[in-house]
């Protein structure tokens, strides 16, 4: 909601603080103040000007020659403009002005002819251009003949306005309006609010002589009052009002349109005006579409409804999309004479459902679905009829036709001081509710501690106890209630286990490089089989899918991480970020029922997506592709912080390279993935040579102990040998590395492969595994004679597992 400040003082008083301490009163009593801006950036020097003539320029066919009466002077000024003529009022920039963005105004010559000033449009004089009126569009602004020339066009545009821009959540409807911004105001400072006065003369012909109303929907349209209005004259409205819809940022278009959008921000309440003589008949019948009813609506769109679409129609026809948008047959025109003006009550949720359908999302449709007061939609009707009397010369039949089925009641809570004191930590007496109740406008009966108080038609938020207590604490002041620091004993709070060791893995996969994302838990149906450990997919019988989703692209919820983070990577790839290293701990939510009819069951797990380059060193000319054993290392590393074993199985799973992808186990339990994505889902996604990884992080939380543990420094030397051994090229590397292992006896501290060869000197099918062996006894030295004896040890055993030869 934009709240233009000038509009606001017609209502109540604000002139004793700045807009900073207004904006910031507002925000700490409960609606927040998301901006302040000036409607325009501030001109000087700039006044209005009298064209007493205007001639073609002697030089130029595009420009004109005018003499413009300043008020104390006249100047000769070139302008340019298309619709400029003589007899106009004008906005003249004098000699010396200054416009928004520092432009300075200066004497000058244009094609051989003296210029002493500027005539201006709206937009040079710092108005956005979608706000300005489309016939001054494309040319300078003309102000009303009465419009005194010399005068200061700052307050005469408004364009000293400042706009505070409100963010309402869905309750405060009632701030949806400048009256209920004015009463949340006047709550705020304690002040009187000032009320429009509605005084409306009506001719001696009754309205219900040219219009009867029908509502067939009533569940959905309790209220529905048609106004007549004669004999209007379509033209520009008053210069004040179209200075005031643009502030809220709405296009002036004519005077009947501009009322009717004025009466909408000041009371809350949408009207709509048709035009009586194109209606179709003298008989308004609401009801609910037709299945495959057509109507064009005011953008001239054909929309086809269904039955749950409410409709004013003539008795034949639809009209107008209730609370949405009116027909284009009967649109208020150049050509209108006669007008029906709508004043209705509509169902929020019938009107969402139409605006939902169409993708017409309005300032009325927007007031209906958060729902607008009971006691002022026909209130608000008179109003636009007292302002069509009075700046469209029209005449105002007697009395409205209405369908009337509202409830106007006032809900009544009932609180008390002592428990409002208690669930606040006040002390406030009986006389200070009273007082807050008064500065909000609500009416109460008292007994002593008790109130009974009748809640406003306006402020439909306000239905229990709570209700009242939280209206009481922010009249009172947030900063007004005590605070107290917690009671208990000096213990700190701390983590639990499964929270410090989720930090410990983000601290370390982040050390490592990786960024976390968030992605939606909520993915496509299509995406929502792909990438799925083959341990979870084992256990799924049904993926759960929304019944109302918002869009396709979330429709599902996910059992794998993965496709969103790769769908993030590939936005991230598209806007030129070429390197990617992404981790992710979430849920993913799996069923094991055919027919979903409980909640799924929540499995955290631990995801990741890598590709690009991963170290680049330019200066010496070193770059590190990522590759799979980056995302194998990473894991290994991760794995061994937490003294969890885990082994690697090459295995094919669907999504991912054949011959890159691993299976994880922990013992014998499958816990995960690593591997490449498959080149078929990379073009899909539109990535380069992508790595992920896949972890059940729920099994980890379940086996890790953090045991702490003390290692001695070994004091003796340690003994390195190398050994490379010719195996089949199917024989896995793991797989030998285990063997070597268990065979080398407890004086085998570590084992690293360093090289892998096929080629040259080597049988076909077969390849050469490079070992380091490191070997140490932490309280011995070593001797050859038991190196030897464990590296023979070694040999025989990979010889009779994999027929395994010392390479020569």
């Amino acid at each position: 909601m934009f709240v233009s400040l000038n509009w606001l003082k017609n209502y109540v008083d604000i002139d004793q603080l700045s807009p900073e301490e207004l904006a910031e009163r507002i925000t700490k009593s409960g609606i927040e103040v998301e901006g302040i801006e000036r409607f325009a950036q501030a001109s000087t020097n700039v006044v209005v000007g009298y064209v007493e003539s205007c001639e073609k320029h002697p030089n130029a066919d595009k420009l004109n020659l005018c003499q413009v009466n300043v008020g104390e002077e006249t100047l000769q000024i070139i302008c340019g403009a298309p619709n400029i003529a003589q007899g106009q009022k004008v906005a003249v920039a004098k000699p010396g002005a200054v416009l928004p963005g520092n432009f300075k105004i200066k004497r000058a010559k244009l094609r051989g002819v003296e210029s002493n000033g500027m005539i201006c449009s709206l937009q040079e004089l710092g108005v956005e251009e979608k706000y300005v009126p489309k016939e001054y569009a494309s040319g300078i602004f003309v102000f009303p003949e009465d419009t005194e020339a010399g005068a200061d066009v700052t307050e005469l545009l408004n364009l000293d306005d400042i706009i505070i821009e409100l963010g309402l959540t869905p309750n405060r409807s009632d701030a949806l309006s400048m009256l209920g911004v004015a009463y949340e105001v006047a709550a705020i400072l304690d002040v009187p609010i000032r009320l429009p006065q509605t005084s409306l003369r009506s001719a001696d012909d009754v309205a219900e002589d040219h219009v009867t109303v029908r509502v067939e929907a009533q569940d959905v349209n309790p209220y529905y009052g048609a106004f007549i209005v004669k004999d209007v004259k379509i033209g520009p409205s008053p210069l004040w009002m179209r200075n005031y819809l643009m502030a809220a940022g709405i296009r002036p278009i004519n005077n009947v349109v501009d009322i009717t959008n004025y009466v909408l921000l000041e009371y809350g309440q949408p009207l709509h005006a048709f035009d009586y003589d194109k209606f179709g008949s003298n008989e308004v019948v609401v009801r609910m579409a037709d299945e495959g009813e057509k109507i064009v609506t005011l953008d001239d769109v054909e929309r086809t409804l269904t039955a749950e679409h409410l409709v004013i129609t003539n008795g034949k026809e639809p009209v107008a999309l209730a609370g949405v948008m009116g027909g284009a047959d009967s649109e208020v025109s150049d050509t209108t004479t006669n007008v029906l003006l709508e004043a209705a009550y509509f169902d929020g949720q019938t009107v969402r459902k139409a605006s939902k359908a169409f993708d017409l999302r309005s300032e009325a449709s927007n007031r209906f679905e958060k729902g607008v007061d009971p006691n002022r939609v026909r209130e608000a009707g008179v109003r636009a009829c007292q302002l069509l009397s009075e700046y469209a010369g029209a005449t105002v039949l007697s009395g409205v036709v209405e369908h009337d089925q509202l409830d106007y009641s006032e809900k009544e809570v009932t609180i008390w001081t002592s428990t409002i004191n208690d669930r606040l930590g006040t002390s406030i007496s009986d006389e200070e509710i009273a007082d807050i109740l008064r500065k909000l406008h609500f009416n109460f009966k008292q007994d002593g501690e008790t109130f009974i108080v009748s809640a406003p038609t306006r402020r439909q938020d306000i239905v229990i106890f709570e209700d009242m207590v939280e209206e009481v604490a922010r009249i009172h002041g947030y900063d007004n209630l005590p605070f107290t620091l917690p009671q208990g004993g000096s213990q700190a709070g701390g983590l639990t286990k499964n929270q410090a060791l989720k930090r410990h893995v983000k601290r370390f996969l982040e050390g490592a490089g990786l960024s976390e994302t968030v992605t939606y838990s909520l993915t496509s149906k299509e995406r929502s089989g792909q990438l799925v450990s083959p341990e979870v997919k084992d256990t799924i019988v049904s993926t759960v899918s929304l019944a109302m989703p918002m869009s396709e692209e979330h429709s599902t919820l996910r059992v794998s991480i993965l496709p969103e983070m790769l769908n993030s990577a590939a936005y991230n790839l598209a806007r030129k970020q070429a390197d990617v290293a992404y981790y992710e701990i979430g849920s993913i939510f799996v069923s094991g029922e055919e027919e979903v009819s409980k909640q799924p069951d929540e499995k955290l797990r631990l995801a990741g997506v890598l590709t690009g380059q991963w170290l680049t060193h330019p200066w010496q000319q070193e770059k590190k592709p990522v590759d799979f054993f980056v995302a194998k290392g990473i894991l290994e590393a991760l794995f061994a912080s937490l003294k969890v074993d885990v082994t690697y199985k090459q295995a094919k799973i669907d999504g991912l390279h054949p011959g890159r992808t691993a299976q994880l186990f922990a013992g014998d339990r499958a816990i995960g993935f690593v591997g490449q994505v498959h080149p078929a889902m990379q073009k899909a996604y539109d990535l380069k040579e992508t790595y992920v990884f896949d972890v059940d992080f729920d099994y980890l939380l379940e086996i890790h102990h953090n045991e702490p543990s003390f290692a001695v420094i070994p004091r003796f030397p340690s003994v390195s040998r190398d050994i490379a051994l010719v195996v089949d090229e199917t024989v896995p590397a793991g797989a030998v590395l285990a063997v070597i292992a268990e065979a080398g006896g407890s004086l085998v501290k570590d084992i690293q492969v360093f090289d892998v060869y096929q080629g040259e000197h080597l049988e076909e099918g077969k390849k050469s595994i490079a070992f380091s062996l490191f070997y140490q006894d932490p309280e011995r030295t070593l001797t050859d004679e038991e190196v030897e004896a464990s590296y023979q040890a070694i040999l025989a055993e990979v010889a009779k597992q994999f027929g395994a030869e010392l390479r020569g």
